[in-house]
């Protein structure tokens, strides 16, 4: 083999270019020909001085020869990457039926000869593809201008967010290099560009709405959901630099505790199945009770308004009023600090197991409005706990000023010690109100003498919340048990930042960081689908262990010299083991992804 350069001239412009190919000697009938083994195009840009070793190092990879002389790194990748073109190409002009594949083809071969090459994980793969190809998402994108190298690349970008979560530029070499997606595909992923991996997410972010109503409409339909009950929550992610080209990145309350980053929210709003109906990005310090009427508007044109549950930050007597006014029915949080906890209630048990105990009472206060009180022991553990540590640490701050009135340079003057005091209380401003702090002052020096305290007697409503209500045919259980639904959607928000890569956000502008969000809403989307699909069938596993079985499963190419001396590559997928079957089973999928080529050169 040897490369060869040509010479060529448009015959618009007049201008010259130059055309490089992958030339090999063949014996034919009418004597030896050159033949065209491959178009290396017009950037081939390797250097001239060096294409021999590179043709010759090409040819012996197709061979199956040894290489007798060991050639450089920027030779054995270049030829490796051409090496394997040549044979996919072959391969895919001969694929092997249903029918071959269950056929004897028996060879004589150097089984000293044989390698295994390009080996490529295969079982998420084909979950993922099968899923996406059942929500039929490469549907909907074809009918909204996708074209195909778009939808390969997008069904890219959101199986690497289950599979390998992590950044664009990551998310391409794993496209490149690790995964035999294409395969399954029928593409190739050697030519995605990383400039495709990103005009992709813009292209998505564009077709956003359009995207979760076809969602929407699909799982309805495959699950038979009801959506009688809709959940809202917000979660905050935080940014990887200063956000300074994105409006949207603020600081404020982060839920990772990274008060040293800008953060950005995502507001989701999921049925009671757990399926994602709606979501909106936000400003990182938005206030949580100001963004339920923008979410809920497109709800509004349904028939039977759904139930919505929301936690006490978005439960307001604004958005209350705004969801009564609108024919909406919720249960939310009450923001009430401290529960009024009268000896007339009789609290009954409504949940019971191994880790707390569930008591609920359920009132209708003079609005008309349903009030159901609970109490929680692992709650009340959990408050009672928090506050004796805060207590102590508040009586120590105490002792060290009281402590400080007897050294000789500690604060003594009333008005130093009182500004100290002051600061301690609005440094723990949760208990220091059950103190009573008395503080003696000297006539004539004016410094203090004494500093005492005592704690008050206080009603103890450690593990009381209320929730509030406009359900009148519900009991104090029925409310509770569409309540809890809520944390759903905080297992929601725990997959997409621990399984999904939701964070951190490394892009800076803020049209590519609300796509980076959507894409990983469109990557839970189909993981909840596969989850449910496995639940049916009594598998439970989180989504981290499902995509670790599923990345033992491989595609491998095996290479062997035949006795003629021609070189066989078989491309074919691993035989699954039980852990495998198990989901593919569950799922209805073949337990063999991908097809079986074949390639003699």
């Amino acid at each position: 083999m040897f490369i060869r350069k040509t010479s060529h001239t448009d015959n618009k412009t007049g201008q010259s270019y130059f055309t490089y190919k992958l030339v090999e000697s063949i014996r034919t009938e009418r004597g030896p020909r050159q033949h065209t083994v491959m178009n290396l195009g017009t950037d081939f840009t390797f250097p001239q001085e060096k294409w021999k070793e590179l043709a010759d190092r090409i040819e012996t990879i197709i061979s199956g020869q040894l290489c007798l002389f060991p050639v450089t790194k920027e030779i054995e990748q270049t030829a490796q990457k051409y090496a394997k073109r040549i044979i996919c190409r072959h391969g895919q002009r001969a694929p092997v039926s249903d029918e071959e594949q269950n056929k004897p083809d028996f060879q004589t071969v150097d089984i000293n000869s044989l390698e295994n090459e390009q080996i490529r994980s295969v079982g998420g793969e084909s979950v993922v593809l099968a899923t996406i190809k059942n929500l039929e998402l490469d549907k909907k994108l074809e009918s909204l201008g996708f074209n195909r190298p778009n939808i390969e690349a997008t069904i890219g970008v959101i199986t690497a967010r289950l599979l390998a979560p992590a950044s664009e530029y990551a998310t391409h070499t794993w496209l490149q290099n690790d995964t035999s997606l294409d395969d399954l595909m029928d593409t190739s992923f050697e030519f995605l560009s990383q400039d495709r991996v990103y005009s992709v997410s813009d292209m998505l972010l564009k077709n956003k709405d359009d995207i979760e109503t076809h969602l929407k409409d699909r799982e309805r339909h495959l699950f038979n959901l009801d959506e009688k009950v809709l959940l809202y929550d917000l979660t905050n992610t935080f940014f990887e630099g200063s956000g300074k080209y994105n409006e949207k990145a603020h600081f404020g309350v982060s839920k990772e505790k990274r008060t040293d980053c800008p953060l950005i929210t995502l507001g989701l709003l999921m049925d009671s199945d757990g399926f994602p109906k709606k979501s909106e990005v936000f400003e990182g310090n938005i206030s949580e009770a100001g963004t339920l009427e923008k979410i809920l508007a497109e709800m509004s044109n349904t028939d039977k308004k759904p139930i919505i549950v929301t936690d006490a930050g978005i439960g307001t007597q604004k958005n209350i009023k705004w969801m009564n006014d609108n024919g909406y029915q919720y249960i939310v949080v009450s923001r009430k600090r401290k529960p009024e906890i009268t000896g007339d209630m009789e609290m009954i048990k409504i949940r019971e197991n191994d880790r707390r105990i569930i008591h609920a009472c359920i009132k209708v206060n003079s609005s008309g409005e349903t009030e159901v009180y609970c109490h929680s022991t692992a709650k009340e553990i959990k408050e009672r706990s928090i506050k004796t540590r805060f207590e102590k640490r508040f009586e120590d701050s105490l002792t060290k000023v009281r402590e400080a009135l007897h050294k000789k340079y500690g604060t003594k003057k009333y008005e130093k010690v009182l500004e100290k005091i002051g600061r301690l209380k609005e440094k723990y401003r949760r208990v220091a109100r059950r103190y009573d702090i008395s503080v003696e002052k000297e006539d004539g020096t004016g410094n203090v003498s004494d500093i005492t305290w005592r704690m008050k007697q206080v009603d103890d409503t450690s593990g009381y919340y209320v929730l509030r209500s406009n359900l009148a045919d519900k009991n104090e259980k029925e409310v509770f048990d569409i309540f809890t639904m809520l944390l759903d959607l905080e297992d929601a928000f725990r997959s997409m930042k621990s399984e999904l890569g939701l964070r951190p956000v490394h892009h800076q502008t803020e049209y590519r960081c609300d796509g980076h969000l959507f894409i990983t809403v469109l990557a839970y989307h189909v993981l909840h689908s596969i989850r449910l699909k496995l639940k049916l069938h009594g598998i439970t596993h989180s989504w981290s262990t499902i995509r670790s079985r599923l990345s033992t499963h491989y595609r491998v190419t095996i290479s062997v010299k035949r006795s003629d001396g021609k070189m066989l590559f078989i491309r074919k997928t691993a035989k699954p083991e039980d852990c495998h079957i198990e989901i593919y089973d569950a799922l209805g999928l073949s337990h063999r992804p991908g097809k079986i080529s074949k390639t003699i050169l």
